[in-house]
């Protein structure tokens, strides 16, 4: 987990970074966000490579929050159902999450699909799990509108999260998102296809990204301009349900991969992992599914909605650049009901695992395995742990 963040517009950082200051975090070191539990140790990350590590969907419907508060004993604790995957996502140099749905201020009227309204102990959770950073622009960032988008960067700033995605001024979304990692400056950046027919708000219409390539590009040079050594764009597209990525996702990436100012894209929103492609030196993993969700074919889905990835990316220092040379993931599998997020392998490898539970984790295992060898020409590209 990387220690250092700091937004940067060329002006100076944001909120978030004053909180993480304030909270004494340094590379190797992170705050602890909730009483007692302490944030676990991590290594300080070379000066000539780093891992980043990212994961899907945090998709929190109803009975999730529910579980939650019941798990907390009335109040809302989101840490269990993350503890099994913690020490994979903390070990990572910088670990990046996807933040699917508004954070309430206050957690009065807490909903589900269709118009989302999450607890806001999502991002102390977020924190507790080693995460350094979210994006969060979606197709729900405004179901709240723009109140909804200040309650949730309010509790990512809290908790001492970075954020890049949406913004509560025009001055905050002029922000580049940087995280210092090592001998390394990540600049991350989020945008998203749309916002399900709600409108971005008309007084505010740079509280979430929408996708443009020309917007993207334009951005990723003010990131290289603005210190950034390696930039990460977080990409809310696709069809839904979908394996394939569409004609859109394969020109969208082979465009922004081209321009030497983008160096990795993560995607999310299908709530189904998508394939990995290599293109040129350079990684798209087209989508990570869902990490935590109530999505399941209980609720008349695909058995691959329960399914996600850790997505590891192990960058080195080659000359002047900084070069993605090899991806992995880690096979996880949301348990409906307990919603207990399970590393696949480890879980079948551990003799405790629930003899009930090993045939779900070997199913999804081989859905996992299926889809990342599933595009012509790239089965190669990612690794299935």
């Amino acid at each position: 987990m990387a220690g250092c963040s700091t937004g940067s517009s060329g002006t100076g950082g944001s909120a978030a970074q004053t909180s993480r200051a304030a909270a004494g975090s340094a590379v190797g070191a992170t705050a602890s966000p909730t009483g007692g539990a302490g944030a676990l140790a991590a290594r300080a990350p070379s000066a000539s490579a780093f891992t980043l590590v990212a994961t899907g969907d945090l998709l929190i419907h109803k009975p999730v929050a529910n579980r939650a508060l019941a798990d907390g004993g009335g109040h809302y604790d989101f840490r269990r159902m993350l503890a099994r995957v913690r020490t994979l996502i903390a070990d990572a140099d910088l670990a990046i999450c996807h933040i699917e749905t508004p954070l309430s201020a206050d957690d009065t009227n807490i909903s589900g699909y269709p118009v989302f309204n999450t607890p806001h102990e999502l991002a102390a959770a977020v924190t507790w799990a080693g995460y350094d950073g979210c994006s969060t622009a979606s197709n729900h960032s405004v179901d709240r509108g723009v109140a909804g988008v200040k309650s949730t960067l309010g509790a990512l700033d809290a908790n001492h999260v970075a954020h890049a995605g949406t913004a509560r001024s025009a001055t905050e979304a002029g922000r580049i998102e940087l995280h210092r990692v090592g001998g390394a400056v990540v600049a991350h950046l989020s945008y998203t296809y749309g916002t399900n027919g709600i409108p971005v708000p008309s007084g505010a219409p740079w509280s979430v990204n929408l996708i443009s390539v020309p917007k993207i590009l334009a951005d990723a040079h003010r990131a290289r301009a603005a210190g950034a050594t390696f930039v990460v764009l977080s990409l809310h597209w696709g069809q839904e349900y979908q394996v394939a990525p569409t004609p859109q996702q394969l020109a969208q990436a082979k465009a922004l991969l081209a321009s030497p100012d983008v160096d990795l894209i993560l995607g999310d929103h299908v709530h189904v992992q998508q394939p990995i492609a290599r293109i040129g030196d350079k990684y798209v993993v087209f989508g990570m599914g869902n990490l935590l969700s109530n999505q399941s074919p209980a609720a008349g889905l695909k058995p691959q909605t329960e399914d996600g990835g850790i997505i590891r990316v192990h960058v080195v220092r080659t000359g002047d650049r900084w070069v993605a040379d090899r991806v992995t993931v880690t096979a996880t599998y949301c348990q409906i009901g307990p919603y207990t997020v399970w590393p696949v392998t480890k879980a079948l490898a551990d003799p405790s695992t629930p003899a009930s539970l090993r045939p779900q984790l070997e199913a999804s295992l081989a859905r996992t395995k299926a889809i990342y060898a599933s595009l012509s020409g790239h089965r190669h590209d990612a690794t299935v742990i």
